[in-house]
């Protein structure tokens, strides 16, 4: 029996933990119309056991095998009998600190060739693929801010041109995840018309929205400038965080809503990310084998 394969796969910073959220809490549902659940943890989604480990830049080709193996005994780990499994993961096709450099996903086609291969081990075939796309300086924006939570990090004017001028695109991402993953269906959602989770959970099972519950709770949420600063002096000076404390130092600083331009794009980098972005938005509207919802 052939299992189908409902891939939610992100982009970073599109509402991806609340989505996963939305999974845990629509588990039982699911499971009645056939759906085993794969999502990661790492954002406090309850129940998330994935843990693919994907080729980095720095891998060469030759191996790509190994992750293979690597990805398909995950993924055994992840099914029962259900004829259906949906996988929400945001690093598929790249993982974050690359924006930095100015490169979105350079290394997209090896991950997901590793990710295709693998389904062999549990006969999957892609049948849906969500992905849902963010104009670029909000999307280099608030990656930063979520890297800088944990992470000591340089000045972000010290990157603003490099992402300004930043190499691949959500058009490059988006071919490589038709041309690779071959799904039956490709959707590219806008995330200003993303809405709640369970209408993107909708939209990649065809149920309605109504089936789904939505989630109580907001993960990720992003920290103020003041917390910002903060833990930045904090990882400057050598010390470590642990996650609860340095949430805490975030819900501590909630409250001070001052702009003090931890992250601050020039007018001309800006109107740059712009066009970009809606010159792409108009190269995926003329793509074959996806269908975009921008309204």
């Amino acid at each position: 029996m052939s299992r189908k394969i409902y891939l939610h796969a992100g982009a970073h910073r599109t509402g991806t933990s609340s989505f996963q959220n939305c999974l845990a809490v629509n588990r039982e549902q699911l499971a009645r119309e056939g759906f085993d659940l794969a999502y990661p943890g790492r954002d406090g989604a309850p129940n998330g056991q994935l843990r693919m480990r994907l080729p980095r830049p720095r891998h060469k080709p030759d191996e790509q095998q190994a992750f293979v193996g690597k990805v398909k005994r995950t993924l055994k780990k992840q099914v029962t009998d259900k004829p259906k499994l949906i996988l929400s993961e945001e690093n598929l096709p790249g993982v974050i600190v690359h924006f930095f450099k100015g490169k979105l996903y350079p290394n997209r086609k090896p991950r997901l060739q590793v990710f295709r291969d693998a389904l062999e081990a549990i006969d999957g075939k892609v049948a849906h693929v969500v992905f849902v796309i963010r104009p670029y300086d909000d999307l280099f924006i608030s990656g930063f801010r979520k890297h800088a939570e944990d992470n000591a990090v340089k000045p972000f004017a010290e990157h603003a041109e490099a992402m300004s001028n930043f190499s691949g695109g959500w058009v490059e991402t988006v071919q490589a995840l038709r041309n690779v993953l071959d799904p039956e269906q490709l959707t590219v959602v806008d995330y200003a018309v993303r809405g709640k989770s369970r209408e993107l959970l909708g939209r990649l099972t065809g149920a309605a929205a109504e089936t789904y519950q939505e989630p109580r709770r907001d993960l990720n949420t992003s920290a103020t400038d003041a917390a910002m600063h903060q833990l930045q002096e904090i990882y400057r000076s050598g010390q470590t965080l642990e996650r609860a404390a340095w949430q805490a130092v975030i819900r501590d600083n909630a409250d001070r809503r001052d702009d003090l331009r931890f992250t601050h794009f020039t007018d001309p980098q800006k109107a740059r990310l712009d066009e970009r972005y809606e010159a792409d938005k108009s190269r995926l509207a003329e793509m074959g084998g996806i269908t975009l919802i921008t309204t």
